[in-house]
């Protein structure tokens, strides 16, 4: 057990070192320029469609399972979740104040990959069985490439589905019941036998109520989180003009030890930040567009458009609210890290702001479960078809309550590395179909907004 562990701690070092967070940004920014900054020109674009797409369009030749907004949820619901709270503070508890801005970056040049994965889920997917549409890197890669090139969409599903277990359902399940245990004194087996049921309340009426469930409770719990931050930062406002300075100094500058804050070099800023932002919000590893597959609409690039407002909304919006609220308060010197970093910061600015972050970090993690429990059913179902679905479905509910109560190191370990390595596969894809992805996208903006019938064709 012991080498096994050595093992894929060292191939863990290899995937998420350099080389890969040099991809991740690389491919973005490829993206991004190919597009001519189309996903920055045309943010206001982006969230006009997703108020729009609250409800399915009424073409009836639209197709698809779940409105545009609920596909954007659902995907908001596997990305919005512990690393939002934890992962920016051990960002900026390892890299200093500088890690923010490095993660802002990685959001800029991630909307790139956003709108393109969406785009290519939409343009490549497929009826299953049951007459539902499904879609993904294994899928792109599958009906937009060669045969040759086949292998790679199996090895995604394979990284997929092992990374889902605990990326998605062990580790956030445990991460639910270290905080009410903390916060409220409930044990973690009724943490996990109560997240056992919700989740199967939800998760057995599949993707349509996953998506009517992020609906309505993601947009609640994001609104609410971040009305608490503003609460902060309005508290702290005279020391923000010189939080944002510094965040933007410590990010090209060394940052100096102060109280319980070791010191960081220029480059911690940058792996931390970059490391934890692509954590966050999953540009490039090719979860989200799993999601967008079952979007109800027949336009790939309105459907990115909306697709690229996850990477806005998770990195930008959320983990600044969190980033910001460290610096401003002061609490990021105090050698704290994780959630307690967060909680304290919420706390010099709200009564019980302890109990407000252990809430937040309780429904994204319940929320990335059921969100991550399709991205892991998919991988499956692309190996064995419809028949494994409910096997699927029981096994990752049975699964949650051994995360509450279990020792995860090494499950964590392992889906960590699962998860870096979706992105290999995901990338390369994305890179030889992006003369498809530019293509589309200039026939959409010249016919206005409509989708030429070569925009619309799907595999059969």
């Amino acid at each position: 057990m012991e080498f096994l562990t050595g093992l894929i701690s060292s191939l863990n070092s290899l995937v998420w070192g350099v080389p890969m967070l040099v991809m991740i940004l690389g491919v973005g920014l490829f993206l991004m320029v190919g597009l001519r900054f189309m996903p920055i020109l045309k943010l206001g674009t982006g969230f006009r469609l997703l108020w729009t797409g609250r409800i399915p369009d009424e073409d009836k030749s639209a197709k698809g399972e779940i409105s545009p907004f609920n596909a954007l949820m659902t995907s908001l619901s596997a990305t919005i979740g512990t690393g939002n709270i934890a992962g920016v503070a051990t960002a900026i508890f390892l890299g200093g104040p500088g890690a923010l801005f490095w993660m802002w970056c990685t959001a800029l040049v991630g909307m790139a990959t956003k709108f393109a994965e969406a785009v290519l889920a939409v343009r490549y997917r497929e009826v299953d069985a049951n007459g539902n549409h499904i879609g993904g890197p294994m899928y792109y890669i599958k009906n937009g490439l060669s045969s040759r090139w086949g292998w790679l969409g199996g090895a995604f599903a394979l990284f997929g589905s092992i990374a889902a277990f605990g990326i998605g359902n062990t580790v956030q399940s445990n991460s639910v019941a270290n905080a009410l245990e903390s916060s409220f004194g409930v044990p973690p087996v009724a943490t996990g036998i109560i997240l056992m049921v919700l989740v199967g309340l939800v998760l057995m009426g599949g993707i349509k109520r996953i998506g009517d469930v992020a609906g309505k409770l993601v947009p609640l719990m994001a609104i609410f989180y971040i009305s608490c931050g503003i609460v902060v930062l309005m508290v702290h406002a005279a020391e923000l003009p010189a939080a944002i300075a510094l965040i933007f100094e410590s990010a090209f500058t060394e940052t100096a030890a102060e109280g319980g804050f070791a010191g960081a070099a220029v480059w911690a800023a940058i792996r931390f930040g970059v490391a934890r932002g692509v954590f966050s919000n999953e540009a490039g590893l090719g979860s989200a567009p799993i999601a967008h597959a079952a979007a109800k609409t027949n336009n790939p690039v309105a459907q990115g458009l909306v697709g690229m407002l996850g990477t806005f909304i998770d990195t930008l919006v959320v983990c600044s609210i969190t980033g910001l609220a460290i610096v401003v308060s002061g609490e990021w010197t105090s050698g704290s890290t994780g959630a307690e970093l967060t909680s304290n910061a919420f706390a010099t600015a709200i009564p019980y702001g302890n109990y407000i972050v252990a809430i937040a970090l309780t429904v994204f993690a319940f929320t990335t479960i059921l969100g991550w429990s399709v991205y892991g059913e998919k991988c499956v179902q692309y190996f064995f078809g419809v028949k494994a679905i409910m096997p699927f479905r029981i096994l990752w509910i049975l699964v949650v309550p051994v995360g509450a109560i279990g020792s995860l190191e090494f499950i964590w370990l392992l889906a960590d590395t699962m998860n870096a390595l979706m992105a290999i596969p995901n990338l390369i894809a994305l890179v030889l179909l992006s003369p498809i992805v530019i293509k589309l996208t200039r026939e959409y903006f010249v016919s206005g907004g409509k989708a030429p019938a070569e925009m619309t064709k799907q595999a059969d």
